[in-house]
């Protein structure tokens, strides 16, 4: 069949569905057909994966032209989803294509979902189109044969590309493209992304930087205009003194009307803890909502989130409260409305959650801004700006995590074994080890063999064997099956599952918040008020209960900062606001808070950097404003008050937020010597910053990670789980002998390079110390707190106080700043 009839099958299908091919889809499929690889750039809900499947369909009828009486059975094509939640979706798609084209092609989920029976009858025969995660992919090239399976495959389609660069998780993909580029004769490779701000490299990471593949390669874009309407919440009074206490709780009134004027409404939150809040409190206030509104985040059980997901397609539920679980793919028409409660932090987090309403091309995505407090209404004022410029993030890739590449290395040993001379090539073409050196190649195989230099006395850490005609592999079973139960890059904090004491699973917590609590306390999980029993095992039993209560959950991931676009945006509003240019609904209802700034001190110009100083019962307050974002302020209070203690010895406590950070001290410090000093040089950053953050303890915590991934510590078996304190303890004595005896071990030097890089966002930092060197730093001394630094000084608070406490204690507070 030539490509004309081909096409013909494609857009008649579309007919039949009263539907017409858009000019990206056709862009795609005539790029697939002419044997070229591509990154497909497309928003969620636009028909991307039409876009994919049917040139995969049309090139296997291609080939066989007897397709519908004769099937050539075997693996033909891997579509690989970085959300298990995802490939029902995408199944159902590729099944509506091949049935309807009436080929008998197979399609095939594998997943951690996928049950034992599933997994043995693929072993037996693999279905002909597969969908599957990156840790699933990993798991079959750990496989004995694996070549065999793989041989016939023609494409491999990496979806949702963007939320896997720039994690380990797109190193595994890197490192399985590199093999199935080998052992595949005939293999086509697509990736498709949401817009980013770096689409060029994440196709350059996708194909390998130097690769044949990537020479011949295109970019398609869907130049679908989607128009995002944002309408931002204004509450009627507002505080000129805001705090972020009580997480926008006092505009659930305002909310109501919204849920009740559409047919489903997402509310977006953006941890887990604030998700069971407001969906505690909506409840407590409307019990009419009882039965038509749900919760979902990542911790809750899999059958209530399916659940969830069904009762979004038949628009039986009238409102969800949720966090980024729902975020990607998972594909639903019909949601009306979304509500994001408080500021997103990122630009493309933002865009995705806005294009879950009118979640069809050509419609109308309107979301709905609700500030949790007054100051976020400057954030909603930036993401007005990028509705309009769609100004989106990069997402940065990683540079030689040794960590993954060992991991890798032993999958392939417990399969088939490898020779390092046809592997180090391949290995070379990726773009996160295209600068790894013969010296650390040989390094890394030493510690196969023989675990590192300073553990070489101990056989846990010999897992790889080198035979006789140098292939290396590994020949003990106990070794093979730790490994397949430990494949994957993402390790969590340790989670313990929350289930009744006569059984039944409600979800997982993170262990450090169970630890702290005791027999009888009662907390809020999952929409439902627990009483705490007992922990057994990996497990904590419960009972319902009907005291009332303020303990929830909080998950360590609850603490996002800004990125660096983000940060970009709301200085130039900030710059706005100083030059008395309040444009839009947003900085106009913050006027007075701005007028009150300038009365104590100022609103900052793009040539100003602001310090304020003053003094309160709780000692000397320094407030600085670089508007960078949680993590730069974390990494920039450390090095200033380091750099400030060598000039004069003094102690202090420091706080941030996404606006700025607070050194508060016993005694003054002498800002002018501060200036005068030129504290905020860039030079000599990395050695002081090691200095003064506890670097150490911060690489120790990444070394965890670092130790698993590489398999290093193992951390049990399923059901039997090691317990965090050991997994902790193992790896931090790993750490501590190579600290001490082996400082040159990759591994180690890995875990430093992390916490600066990826952490502390080293490359940020300077990028704001040069900024801010440019600036004419302008020290207020003020009287009493400014409406900037109230946020600040109530978050420090926060760490000591309980929430009512809390709330007494700031209406004092503001009572006297308004005086």
């Amino acid at each position: 069949m030539n490509q004309k009839e081909l096409f013909s099958i494609a857009t008649d299908w579309f007919h039949e569905q009263n539907w017409q091919p858009f000019a990206f889809q056709k862009e795609s499929w005539k790029a697939f057909l002419a044997g070229k690889h591509g990154l497909l750039n497309a928003p969620t809900g636009s028909g991307k994966t039409y876009a994919l499947w049917f040139p995969i369909v049309l090139n296997y009828i291609k080939k066989n032209p007897e397709y519908r009486t004769k099937h050539k059975k075997g693996l033909k094509a891997i579509w690989i989803t970085p959300l298990r939640a995802l490939s029902q979706e995408i199944r159902q798609s590729a099944e509506r294509i091949t049935v309807d084209l009436g080929t008998q092609m197979t399609v095939g989920i594998r997943t951690g979902d996928t049950s034992t029976k599933e997994r043995a009858s693929q072993k037996k025969a693999m279905p002909d189109l597969l969908i599957t995660t990156p840790e699933s992919l990993q798991l079959l090239l750990s496989s004995k044969g694996y070549a065999s399976i793989f041989k016939d495959c023609s494409a491999i389609v990496v979806d949702e590309w963007h939320e896997l660069l720039g994690t380990k998780r797109g190193i595994q993909m890197e490192l399985g493209l590199s093999r199935l580029k080998t052992i595949c004769k005939d293999l086509r490779i697509w990736g498709i992304s949401a817009t980013i701000g770096n689409l060029e490299q994440a196709r350059r990471v996708l194909l390998g930087p130097n690769s044949e593949q990537l020479q011949n390669s295109v970019m398609v874009r869907a130049n679908l205009k989607k128009k995002i309407t944002v309408k931002s919440i204004i509450p009627k009074t507002m505080e000129t003194f805001p705090w972020r206490g009580h997480l926008g709780l006092h505009l659930l009134e305002e909310v109501v009307p919204i849920i009740n004027n559409s047919k489903t409404t997402l509310l977006f939150t953006n941890t887990r803890s604030q998700c069971e809040i407001w969906f505690q409190k909506i409840l407590e206030k409307h019990p009419e909502y009882a039965g038509e509104m749900a919760m979902h985040h990542g911790s809750i059980n899999k059958e209530t989130r399916l659940w969830v997901e069904q009762a979004i397609r038949n628009e039986s539920l009238k409102a969800v409260v949720c966090t980024s679980s729902l975020d990607l793919g998972v594909d639903f028409a019909p949601v009306e409305t979304v509500i994001q409660i408080g500021g997103p932090k990122g630009v493309a987090r933002f865009l995705q959650r806005a294009g879950r309403s009118g979640h069809r091309p050509g419609k109308e995505s309107v979301i709905h801004f609700l500030p949790t407090h007054a100051m976020e209404l400057i954030e909603a004022s930036a993401l007005q700006v990028v509705v309009k410029e769609n100004a989106v993030e990069d997402r940065l890739p990683y540079l030689n995590s040794y960590d993954v590449l060992l991991q890798y290395l032993t999958t392939l040993a417990v399969s088939d074994g490898f020779y390092p001379g046809e592997i180090f090539p391949e290995i070379q073409q990726t773009f996160c080890y295209q600068g790894i050196t013969e010296e650390q190649w040989q390094w890394l195989l030493n510690f196969l063999v023989l675990g590192s230099q300073s553990l070489s006395s101990y056989d846990e850490y010999k897992k790889v064997e080198i035979e006789a005609d140098g292939k290396f592999k590994v020949n003990n079973r106990g070794v093979a099956m730790r490994h397949r139960f430990q494949i994957g890059t993402i390790v969590g904090d340790a989670t313990i599952s929350v289930r009744y004491q006569k059984g039944g699973y409600i979800g997982s917590i993170e262990e450090y918040f169970i630890s702290k609590l005791t027999q009888g306390d009662v907390f809020t999980f999952a929409g439902r008020n627990l009483e705490f029993i007992r922990i057994k095992g990996m497990q904590a039993h419960v009972r319902n209960s009907t005291k009332r209560t303020n303990k929830v959950p909080s998950w360590m991931g609850g603490r996002l900062s800004f990125s660096a676009q983000m940060s970009e945006l709301l200085r130039q509003e900030l710059y706005k606001a100083a030059a008395h240019q309040l444009s839009g609904p947003e900085l106009k209802s913050l006027k007075h808070i701005f007028d009150k700034q300038r009365e104590e001190s100022i609103v900052p110009s793009p040539s100003e950097f602001l310090i304020e100083t003053f003094k309160t019962r709780d000692g000397y307050h320094h407030i600085f404003y670089p508007f960078e974002g949680r993590a730069v302020h974390e990494a920039m209070s450390s090095l200033l008050s380091y750099r400030v203690s060598l000039l004069s010895p003094i102690t202090c406590s420091l706080a941030f937020n996404d606006y700025g950070f607070e050194m508060l001290s016993d005694k003054p410090i002498d800002i002018q010597a501060v200036i005068d000093n030129n504290l905020f040089t860039p030079e000599y950053m990395l050695a002081d910053l090691q200095r003064s953050l506890n670097s150490n303890e911060m690489a120790r915590r990444k070394f965890r990670d670092i130790a698993v991934i590489s398999g290093m510590v193992f951390t049990g078996y399923p059901e039997k789980g090691v317990k965090m304190k050991h997994l902790q303890s193992s790896s931090q004595l790993l750490f501590d002998v190579f600290r001490d005896y082996e400082p040159n071990n990759l591994l180690f030097q890995q875990a430093f390079t992390e916490t600066f890089e990826h952490q502390l966002e080293e490359g940020r930092l300077r990028m704001a110390l040069e900024r801010i060197g440019k600036q004419q730093i302008v020290w207020k001394d003020c009287e009493k707190a400014t409406p900037f630094s109230f946020p600040i000084i109530t978050d420090r608070l926060r760490e000591k106080l309980s929430n009512e406490k809390l709330a007494d204690r700031i209406k004092r507070m503001t009572k006297i700043l308004m005086k």
